[in-house]
């Protein structure tokens, strides 16, 4: 989840070759096509690496090929879990993905087993992964996932916020204009809404929030998840711009934002009076009632019954 554009891509193209013997109980043959291969999605640490699996482990001491969005970190995760990565390693990011796909899925297509993960997360989560997927489907190439550590689901459980019905926006544009009018679209937003975000943006962003959604809308802000120095925010969003404002924030950025209250409330009487105009114009009462009831919200008895009274007075 950290911002990509201002991480340096890498490629470290090394590693063994393929190798054989790999062990598979059931649930992993299941888990392979026709061909015996497969492209995993793993999960990886958000930022305490005892939240690896040990699924993880295993894949990436087995997998014939390691895709990662920075083999370095990999290659650094891997000797923190103390996993050796036998298969080999190539680089898989946003600058390279395209092209790399149709490598990645030659080798499932040979029985192979390739591994994508990126820096911390669930791989096509705002991260790469999306293309090669995309790709994948579209060759009828078995695909499945190792699940594991998410930063939108950590920090929407954190923040205090409704968790019923959320939407994902990632990071919002870095352009003013842009992200004014991004925000202005989600203004009317019902569910509660998670965002990345750079540090050195945050008050940015937030000063943005409280233009588009107003200074009382609740908000959280989580920094530095499962890491040592985790802090969440709670409050309006004009109070979190200001404590963003007043201090120089680090670390990875998680802003989770309420929804939109929902519309005022119609009273009954003007209810009715929509019903009879518009009946009154040639439409069928009942189906009049039924229309106007789902939309308010309201019984379509009470309302049609209430119709009935007002035409009868």
């Amino acid at each position: 989840m950290t911002d990509r554009a201002a991480r340096p891509a890498t490629d470290d193209d090394t590693g063994a070759g393929p190798h054989d013997g790999h062990p598979a109980d059931a649930d992993d043959a299941l888990a392979r096509g026709s061909s015996g291969g497969r492209l995993v999605l793993a999960a990886t640490p958000i930022g305490n690496t005892d939240d690896a699996s040990t699924r993880l482990r295993t894949l990436l001491a087995e997998a014939d090929v390691v895709a990662a969005e920075d083999t370095r970190r990999l290659r650094a995760l891997a000797a923190r879990l103390g996993v050796e990565v036998r298969g080999r390693v190539v680089s898989h990011h946003e600058h390279n993905e395209a092209e790399r796909s149709a490598e990645l899925l030659d080798v499932v297509a040979g029985g192979g087993t390739v591994v994508v993960v990126t820096d911390a997360g669930m791989p096509a989560v705002s991260d790469p992964g999306f293309r090669v997927v995309t790709a994948a489907v579209a060759a009828g190439v078995t695909v499945t996932a190792a699940p594991g550590p998410s930063a939108v689901l950590t920090a929407l459980a954190l923040s205090g916020l409704p968790t019923d019905r959320f939407c994902f926006e990632g990071f919002l544009p870095r352009k003013p204009g842009e992200r004014a009018r991004a925000l202005a679209l989600l203004a009317d937003e019902r569910r509660t809404m998670v965002f990345f975000e750079a540090p050195h943006r945050l008050d940015d962003v937030l000063d943005a929030m409280v233009e588009a959604f107003g200074a009382d809308r609740p908000a959280a802000v989580c920094r530095e998840l499962t890491k040592t120095y985790e802090e969440v925010r709670r409050g309006p969003v004009a109070d979190l711009a200001a404590w963003a404002r007043d201090g120089q924030v680090r670390g990875e950025i998680v802003v989770v934002v309420g929804g939109a209250g929902g519309p005022a409330k119609v009273s009954t009487a003007d209810l009715v009076a929509e019903v009879l105009s518009r009946a009154d114009a040639g439409e069928r009462l009942k189906d009049v009632v039924a229309e106007v009831a789902t939309a308010a919200g309201m019984p379509k008895r009470d309302l049609y019954a209430a119709a009935l009274a007002a035409r009868t007075r």
